[in-house]
């Protein structure tokens, strides 16, 4: 044990008379590592909050398609798809995307009937809240919406154009917030008789059908049944939509792919560089250590440590650094290179992960790979005569 702590004395007092030149290499290992690290935890992180948005969906989702495009369609068509085995509820939707020029900003118009729970957690919260409400002609926006309305001087009311060409009077009630930035952002929900008028639909027309059904094992033979009742229309299911965000999101991964790749690249390079050869002053070091009775054991012992505290100092550190960049600063930069640009990119703040296989799993590619590509050469130089050493 005494041996050990001379060992570990000794080498502390190596590094420090080569202090730039470890400093250096501490610096890039610490670089690699924390890019790494930061890229994994935003992806993770991005990738909860949609996890988040996605479990609110309904079960099925049910639109009628006229030339590939989304139509209207009578609302009579929700009795026939209540009598399927295995439906819980239907739900008709009055919603689209409108335009705000001003901003150049699409909201979503979702319209709600305030007599009846919506299909949505977060809708249902604003029925209940807002469904004695004696006024009719009112809007609820989300948090993103809000932020453009105030910067465009809408604070209290909204005119929305008619496909008429005349003006609507819209009064901002309140700004709501769902469990998810994602979902709330740049929605308005309204009274639906407002959303008909908005978009031009008659009484008995609406967008689309959601359709909750009780067991999740049934959801594809529900959707099959609706497929055959009703081939004008597309039936989604919530994993349809699944698949489509997971290739938007690993779209967007390619980019920190290749930043990921590029920092691997550089830590090989280094490994590589550290592993192919031994300077001249370390060998002669080695000699002298040699010459005075060190045994090779006790001098890997000792290229082992200094190996080891820069490596793990530097992947310690840089663990603790991505957690504050990633989780107190938000990221700047990087995750807006993730969400892209956006009038209403919603302002939300990544979801902390604390995954122990994340860390061990880029501890086991970093720290062993640098310490076995300083003890191989120092094997190789401690193996070399002492008399050729000192030469």
């Amino acid at each position: 044990m005494i041996m050990n702590i001379k060992i570990l004395d000794f080498a502390i007092t190596s590094l420090k008379r080569r202090f730039w030149k470890n400093i250096s290499i501490f610096f890039i290992f610490f670089s690699i590592i924390f890019t790494i690290f930061s890229v994994l935890l935003i992806s993770k992180s991005i990738k909860k909050e949609l996890d988040t948005t996605l479990e609110s969906l309904p079960s099925i989702f049910v639109q009628k398609m006229v030339g590939g495009r989304i139509e209207n369609m009578k609302s009579d068509r929700l009795y026939k798809i209540a009598d399927i085995v295995g439906v819980e509820s239907v739900s008709p939707r009055v919603w689209g995307y409108y335009y705000f020029q001003n901003a150049g900003a699409n909201f979503s118009l979702v319209g709600l009937d305030f007599s009846m729970d919506s299909f949505k957690k977060s809708y249902s919260d604003v029925i209940e809240k807002f469904y004695d409400i004696k006024q009719k002609n009112f809007m609820i926006v989300g948090q993103g919406v809000k932020r453009i309305l105030d910067k465009s001087f809408y604070h209290d009311e909204f005119n929305f154009v008619k496909p008429n060409g005349k003006f609507l009077n819209v009064k901002i009630k309140a700004t709501f917030k769902a469990s998810s930035e994602l979902e709330s952002s740049d929605t308005i929900l309204l009274p639906i008789s407002l959303a008909r008028e908005i978009f031009g639909l008659k009484k008995d027309e609406i967008s689309d059908f959601v359709v909750k059904v009780s067991n999740p094992l049934e959801v594809e033979t529900v959707k099959q049944k609706i497929k055959y009742l009703y081939p004008d229309c597309r039936v989604l299911s919530k994993n349809d939509i699944k698949v489509s965000y997971q290739n938007i999101f690993d779209y967007k991964s390619g980019l920190f792919l290749a930043l990921f790749l590029s920092a691997f690249l550089a830590f090989f390079i280094l490994v590589f560089e550290k592993a192919s050869s031994v300077s001249k002053e370390q060998t002669k070091e080695i000699g002298i250590l040699k010459a005075v009775g060190w045994q090779i054991e006790d001098i890997l012992k000792l290229k082992f440590l200094e190996s080891f505290l820069i490596s793990f100092f530097s992947y310690f550190l840089a663990l603790v650094v991505a957690y504050f960049f990633v989780y107190i600063l938000q990221a700047p930069i990087l995750k807006e290179l993730f969400m892209g640009y956006s009038v209403l990119k919603p302002k939300f703040e990544l979801i902390p992960i604390f995954d122990i296989g994340l860390m061990v799993s880029v501890f086991l590619v970093t720290v062993p790979l640098y310490l076995a590509a300083t003890i191989i050469p120092t094997w190789r130089a401690s193996t070399i005569e002492v008399e050729e050493s000192l030469r």
